[in-house]
């Protein structure tokens, strides 16, 4: 269990850390523009290692057999990450009470 959670936070780490990079690198560049640009490229790759086996009664595989059934789970995972995420709130939300 911990390479596997020292591999997420590894990865996790490394992707913040190339976002930075390219926003310092290019100073005008858009920060959404490099956020989405991040967020694609992780969603490629977790579609990617998510393809199930060639076995159609792979019990492992049976949450990710189609392509609908992958995105449930996608969107799953990111709404739980979004919520743990140290940013899911800010001070300057339009529900923020304001004192």
């Amino acid at each position: 269990m911990h390479n596997e959670s020292n591999a997420f936070e590894q990865a996790a780490q490394r992707s913040i850390d190339l976002a930075n990079e390219l926003a310092e690198r290019q100073i005008d560049a858009d920060l959404w523009e490099i956020a989405d640009g991040t967020l694609s490229g992780a969603i490629h790759y977790w579609l990617f290692s998510r393809q199930p086996c060639p076995d159609r009664d792979c019990d492992d595989c049976a949450p990710v057999a189609t392509a609908e059934l992958r995105l449930q789970t996608l969107l799953k995972l990111v709404r739980e990450l979004a919520e743990e995420s140290l940013y899911y709130h800010s001070p300057s939300d339009h529900n923020a009470a304001h004192g």
